[in-house]
């Protein structure tokens, strides 16, 4: 294929996302409101707990199997590549800005984390439905292109809040606790926030049953009433360290209902007695996965709707006191250096056989190293109530330009890889 068709091929799906990111953009518009703040927190919630769990499961379901899964181990590596490699550059554009305390880990989360989900799974299939695709069959290309992406899509979830949100965690510890936020959310991101109340409810329940009260009681009663509390004792100790793992927000984080999907997903899709039963037209359990896919579908346009409507925020705000020195560093680290140390970075690994020699596998990887930064910074930054300004400020620049710099990446990748 010639350059042009390339060209013309890569720019069609980021047209579609542009132009669907508008009409977002329009509908949270104060004089038409129909995604306001209010709404677009409903309609988060729906996509974060229904569509986008039901679009990865789903999708990784019904392509990945374990001869696959198997191929596909260099994936998860790679998106490390970029969180270690971009955490690098950020760092030295900290250094190189002299950026405030508390904005540290927003620039260095920024740099890091791309949106290796949103963005990769509405790309590459639309590439593969278009008749100049360079990847054959339409039908195929689109199989394997949402296998690859809905990983990548699961693994970057599993980072972003693994690694990148307890970053932006430590750097919005800095803020002075006056200009903390009130909200609980805020107060339970902090941990000292939380043993300073957990001691105050010590005092205020001098009452409360301690664990190491009733082990000093127990020598006073006789053995059957002492077994009892002792095994009381442990069982309470149990209780407590669940009650406090399952209870911690980063757990929570971590194990996110896109997170969960994913592992469904993948059971469902490797293990072969499963996947006979719920996988394909003739499987008996086939009407749960027709649905799941059905409510997946609904993701994406929703999701870009959202995303348009999140931009309108990084226009209208005044408050925020990003430098120009620091948009462009960011601009220039996500767009110019990260992508071309990723195409040193696969084409090594190709040749020294890391890689499978499949041009759409190697696209997606190469992929990965040229996208915007990922959509959940916006809303780490929300929950610790650090640098919501500069986030939706650096959001709209990088997004902005990404219309360009995405479409010529793209272009560039596909050539080198057809």
């Amino acid at each position: 294929m010639g350059l042009v068709e390339l060209l013309w091929v890569a720019s069609m799906p980021v047209i579609k996302v542009l132009l669907i990111t508008a009409v977002g953009l329009v509908l949270a518009l104060e004089n038409i409101n129909l995604l306001g703040k209010d709404a677009r927190i409903q309609v988060n919630n729906l996509v974060h707990y229904v569509l986008y769990p039901s679009l990865v499961g789903g999708n990784l379901a019904d392509t990945i199997t374990f001869e696959n899964a198997v191929l596909l181990w260099f994936m998860p590596v790679n998106i490390l590549i970029t969180f270690i490699i971009g955490s690098a550059l950020g760092w030295i554009l900290v250094k190189l800005t002299r950026a405030p305390k508390h904005l540290e880990g927003l620039i260095i989360g920024v740099c890091s984390a791309g949106n290796v989900g949103f963005l990769p799974i509405i790309i590459v299939p639309a590439i593969c439905k278009d008749k100049g695709s360079p990847f054959g069959d339409s039908n195929v290309c689109y199989q394997y292109g949402m296998a690859y992406t809905s990983l990548s899509m699961a693994v970057g979830a599993v980072y972003i809040w693994i690694y990148v949100y307890n970053i932006m965690r430590i750097s919005a510890s800095i803020v002075p606790k006056e200009e903390y936020r009130t909200s609980s959310f805020t107060q339970e991101a902090s941990g000292e926030i939380l043993d300073f109340v957990s001691e105050e409810e010590d005092l205020k329940n001098p009452e409360k049953d301690y664990v190491g009260d009733v082990d000093a009681y127990t020598l006073l009663l006789p053995s059957n009433e002492s077994e009892k509390k002792v095994k009381a004792s442990i069982s309470a100790k149990i209780k407590d360290l669940s009650g406090k793992i399952f209870g911690n927000s980063n757990f929570k984080a971590v194990f996110s209902p896109t997170t969960l999907g994913s592992i469904v997903g993948l059971i469902v899709g490797v293990v072969p007695l499963i996947r006979k039963l719920m996988i394909g037209t003739d499987a008996p359990l086939h009407v749960i996965e027709d649905s799941v896919t059905m409510l997946g579908e609904a993701a994406i346009p929703v999701i870009t709707l959202i995303m348009g409507a999140n931009l309108l925020k990084g226009n209208s705000l005044k408050g925020a006191n990003t430098s120009f020195c620091t948009i462009l560093g960011i601009v220039v680290v996500r767009y110019i250096i990260l992508p071309i140390l990723g195409i040193l970075v696969i084409k090594g690994a190709t040749q020294l056989g890391l890689v499978q020699p499949d041009p759409l596998y190697q696209f997606v990887l190469l992929l990965e190293y040229a996208l915007p930064p990922a959509m959940a910074i916006g809303t780490i930054a929300q929950l610790f109530g650090a640098g919501e300004g500069e986030c939706s400020v650096i959001m709209l620049w990088t997004y902005g330009l990404a219309s360009v710099a995405v479409t010529f990446w793209s272009t560039y990748y596909m050539w080198l890889v057809a």
